[in-house]
């Protein structure tokens, strides 16, 4: 019973390193071009990665313009290609084992900010033990209980992305909108001053030829 119950925490404490799998998660200002490489180390393992990108270097300009992502595997045969995207979610399964390179591009003349973030899911463990039929209902279960916590992170990181990318474009607009609204005003006014000053020489003529 003894030897029952540290095998069952060994299966679980291993399940449990499956959060520790390999990740990269970075915010990164992009000029015209940025490569990353990600390490898979077993073939058949899951990529999650994506991406968002945050906001620009000047607050003058806001538009749907976004960055091109090329994914290569290890060979460099290409696996994805994302064209003019503002953000993108996306996953693959590795066909072999090594660096995978993602290379973003930035056609727009400004400066950008991405939100960048991959993982890979392997189930290590599992596998060697997937023919013990005591530990495969609870192995089964630990899969389940870690890839739901993994989408869990996955969608967070991506949520609070969205959510930084949102809060910038607001603040923007809304500056923006301020900046608008103090030049129509200086505007006004000016045409104000403008007319009152006509208004005044226009009297003024009018009273020297009465007088005359």
């Amino acid at each position: 019973m003894e030897g029952f119950s540290l095998r069952l925490v060994i299966c679980v404490v291993s399940g449990l390193l499956l959060l520790s799998q390999p990740t990269l998660g970075i915010r990164f200002v992009i000029d015209r071009e940025e490569c990353f490489t990600h390490s898979v180390q077993y073939e058949g393992d899951t990529v999650h990665a994506s991406f968002v990108v945050i906001k620009y270097d000047t607050p003058w300009h806001y538009s749907d313009d976004g960055v091109d992502l090329v994914v290569n595997d290890p060979h460099g045969a290409q696996i994805h290609d994302f064209r003019n995207k503002i953000s993108e979610k996306f996953e693959f399964i590795s066909q072999k084992k090594g660096l995978y390179r993602f290379c973003f591009t930035n056609k727009s003349p400004y400066h950008e900010t991405i939100d960048f973030d991959v993982h890979v899911k392997h189930f290590s463990y599992f596998d060697e033990h997937a023919k013990d039929e005591h530990f495969a209902p609870l192995l089964e279960q630990i899969g389940k209980l870690e890839e739901a916590l993994y989408n869990i992170q996955f969608e967070q990181h991506w949520l609070e992305a969205q959510t930084d990318r949102q809060a910038l474009v607001n603040e923007g607009m809304s500056r923006r909108a301020i900046h608008k609204a103090l030049f129509e005003s200086a505007a006004l006014i000016g045409a104000s001053v403008l007319q009152v000053y006509l208004l005044r020489r226009l009297f003024e003529r009018k009273l020297g030829t009465s007088r005359v």
